[in-house]
């Protein structure tokens, strides 16, 4: 199996920075936007963006929750792998705010699908927009696309893009595994 650095940890925080300048270019305060990374990849990502997001750039007040979207997949129960939840941690109103939900890899997009779902048990946002360090802009099964993107990838369906965060792999860096 081979494995190709796409991203080193330098070129991944350059972008980080690079999107949270974005974010802040439009939702300006963040009095109505809130930050929802999809569990469990997605709240590394979105960890990552609010901590920068207060450290450099002096916005503070970004709510920012988790969202478990295991129950609402449309493979749940359908593979030989027994799904396991993660915690949904949302200790804010949705109704009518602006939503960034934050992954890591747009794939197929069947997730963000699952996301758009879950989140109704939440109330009804205003807004819904998507951010994500990795889009596999190829490989679409449902019509989503990021309005924030890190780095666009081309990779063969057999080709898989791995993310790793130091806070779980010990290492910042973005993976092409290949056969």
């Amino acid at each position: 199996m081979s494995q190709k650095l796409l991203l080193s940890a330098k070129e991944i925080d350059i972008i980080l920075h690079r999107l949270a300048c974005q974010l802040i270019e439009n939702h300006t305060h963040f009095k109505d936007t809130v930050l929802i990374g999809v569990q469990p990849r997605g709240t590394f990502l979105a960890d990552r963006i609010k901590k920068i997001l207060a450290k450099d750039y002096q916005v503070t007040d970004v709510k920012l929750g988790y969202l478990d979207i295991t129950f609402y997949r449309d493979d749940f129960r359908r593979g030989e792998k027994t799904l396991e939840a993660n915690k949904t941690h949302i200790d804010f109103v949705v109704e009518d705010k602006r939503i960034v939900f934050i992954d890591d890899v747009l794939y197929t997009g069947r997730s963000i699908r699952a996301a758009l779902t879950a989140v109704q048990s939440f109330g009804r946002p205003k807004e819904i927009e998507l951010l994500t360090l990795i889009d596999r802009r190829f490989s679409r099964h449902l019509p989503i696309q990021p309005n924030y993107r890190g780095r666009q990838v081309d990779a063969i369906n057999q080709e898989k893009v791995k993310v790793h965060w130091v806070e779980n792999e010990n290492e910042d860096a973005v993976y092409l595994i290949g056969d």
